[in-house]
């Protein structure tokens, strides 16, 4: 009851002078924002250089964070080792800043021979278990049931690791979402169920998938669910909210859903031209401002970072981006180098290979 707000108002802890204010404030230390600010700065700078490889051919396909880096990467802070996220396709921060290899996932994005996925998956639809990110699924939504199902097993195992659930705006018109609430809501599940809207489901706005519902947050209320809503370009505000709500689903209190308040600066995918359903200057009026400029101007006015730092650290980012964008490529692109074998896709799918199987795999020399 004392929360109830939360779910129609908007939670920040950065003003618009780049102070941070009020009660959701001073959970972080210079050192961890620090982190966070290059966490934010090498998803931009890993985005750019993948943009840029698709359109040289080296990939068939890729789908850009600009203006959303600070949900996924301050919400992987708040995590523990061992709790699961079961991700969309934009949520890549989860595996930068848990310090995943850049060099495997752009293998992956290449489906080159070092493709962690043997390339069973499409580029960016990445899966690592050790680092607690679940294999995405191109059906919208499935994951959602997924994780409230994950994170009952991990109740009935007496266990203290969480599940992540990620959906977009648009895809909270599928009925896997209320399915997810249902069960979440009635078995007290230890999960927190994020909703990313970023304004854009493709080529649609948002208040279509929202209808006549004041807001996403909101919905979690008809299945007695508690819901925050959170300013998701506030860095400090979502670490703040994810922190509060994996912390409650540890604690066995139950579910939380988080609505996270963003922008889709770029297209929506390379697929995409958003120009034809958006003013291109939309991004600029956008009222709650850029990720990266927001928090490297909080640091700035704590005296913990500088312009001439961030330039510093922009170029060393994209060093080290480059550097694994090269590595990456010397075992392949998508129309050149290494590929994975045709053996793969026989292998890890049963336990013991069925007979007719094991022929075909014999009938392809493999």
């Amino acid at each position: 009851a004392e929360i109830r707000d939360l779910a129609y108002t908007l939670i920040r802890v950065l003003d618009s002078e780049g102070k941070a204010v009020g009660p959701w404030a001073g959970s972080l230390t210079d050192e961890e924002l620090l982190a966070g600010l290059r966490d934010m700065m090498k998803l931009r700078a890993f985005d750019a250089r993948m943009l840029m490889a698709q359109r040289q051919g080296k990939t068939s396909f890729y789908m850009q964070h600009l203006g959303e880096e600070a949900v996924s990467t301050a919400f992987r802070r708040a995590l523990a080792s061992g709790d699961m996220n079961f991700p969309t396709y934009r949520q890549a921060g989860l595996l930068i800043a848990g310090g995943y290899p850049l060099v495997d996932m752009m293998c992956q994005i290449y489906s080159n021979e070092n493709d962690p996925l043997h390339g069973r998956q499409l580029p960016v639809m990445y899966s690592a278990k050790d680092h607690g990110f679940f294999s995405i699924s191109g059906n919208l939504a499935t994951q959602y049931i997924q994780a409230v199902g994950w994170a009952m097993a991990s109740a009935i195992k007496n266990d203290t690791k969480i599940a992540a659930a990620w959906i977009g705006d648009g895809s909270t018109a599928e009925s896997d979402f209320h399915a997810a609430l249902v069960f979440a809501s009635t078995y007290r599940a230890p999960v927190v169920l994020n909703v990313v809207n970023n304004q854009w489901a493709i080529s649609t706005f948002q208040g279509f998938a929202r209808g006549g519902s004041s807001t996403f947050a909101a919905r979690g209320h008809g299945f007695g669910i508690p819901a925050l809503r959170v300013d998701g370009n506030d860095y400090l505000a979502v670490h703040a909210v994810a922190k509060w709500a994996v912390e409650r689903a540890r604690r066995n209190l139950g579910p939380t859903i988080v609505e996270y308040v963003t922008y889709r600066a770029g297209a929506h995918s390379t697929s995409d031209d958003p120009s034809a359903y958006r003013p291109k200057t939309e991004f600029d009026a956008w009222p709650l401002g850029d990720p990266v400029k927001r928090l490297k101007d909080h640091l700035i006015a704590r005296g913990a970072w500088s312009e001439e730092r961030h330039r510093q650290g922009e170029a060393e980012i994209l060093d080290e981006v480059v550097a694994a964008q090269r590595e990456a490529e010397t075992h392949g692109t998508l129309h050149a180098g290494g590929k994975p074998s045709p053996r793969d896709m026989f292998e890890g799918v049963f336990s013991e290979m069925p007979p007719h199987l094991r022929r075909q795999r014999q009938q392809a020399g493999y």
